[in-house]
């Protein structure tokens, strides 16, 4: 959106196609008459009880560390929603909460004792993953949400550990506006060691 019009209430907007650089392409402008604007900006989770806490934050989300189950560090303590990342859809929260409602229940019930964990990392074009780690033992299969850095086109995605790939996938667009995230058989992560990382990557085909 390049520019508002209208007084008092809002009439139209004149919107552009961007460069590299996010700066409109003189030529390409084009007026759309409408009388709202929704605009979706940048956030960043609260987390003032989180650090009150002394809970660890990844420094990329600024949201707690957390497992498949979004326990943070801090035993007994869970975190989803936009406390932990900044979501797109609502589908996604709803999940969250649910696997963080679930682990704490799992807690009450003393079936969450696992002190052994798989971390993840994101390098080469994917900013973070959550969760940053998953318990050895776990009894779910996972899906690592994440954000790439810039638009990519014609992408293979590939997951390692300890130089071996493990999952790898095709794709034709990747946006960082848009959260993506790729599932993972908890038989996978019962067979790699304890403590090791799975490394997410992406990559661009010429």
């Amino acid at each position: 959106v390049v520019s508002t019009h209208g007084k008092d209430r809002l009439e139209g907007v004149t919107v552009a196609n961007v460069d590299e650089h996010l700066k409109p392409i003189p030529g390409t402008e084009e007026y759309i008459p409408c009388d709202t604007l929704m605009l979706s900006v940048g956030l960043i989770p609260e987390n003032e009880l989180s650090k009150n806490a002394g809970i660890e934050l990844d420094r990329i989300t600024n949201g707690p560390i957390v497992d498949e189950y979004r326990e943070t560090k801090h035993k007994g303590v869970f975190a989803c929603g936009n406390v932990l990342q900044v979501h797109d859809l609502v589908d996604y929260v709803t999940e969250e909460s649910q696997l963080a409602g679930a682990g704490a229940a799992k807690y009450i019930r003393g079936e969450k004792n696992c002190d052994e964990f798989v971390n993840t990392k994101g390098e080469n074009g994917v900013r973070y993953i959550v969760p940053q780690r998953i318990s050895h033992d776990t009894d779910k299969d996972v899906k690592l949400y994440f954000r790439v850095g810039r638009v990519l086109k014609n992408v293979t995605l590939t997951i390692t550990c300890n130089g071996e790939v493990i999952y790898t996938k095709k794709k034709k667009k990747m946006c960082p506006g848009e959260m993506e995230y790729v599932p993972i058989k908890a038989d996978i992560i019962h067979s790699l060691p304890v403590d090791s990382t799975m490394v997410v990557s992406v990559k661009e085909d010429a």
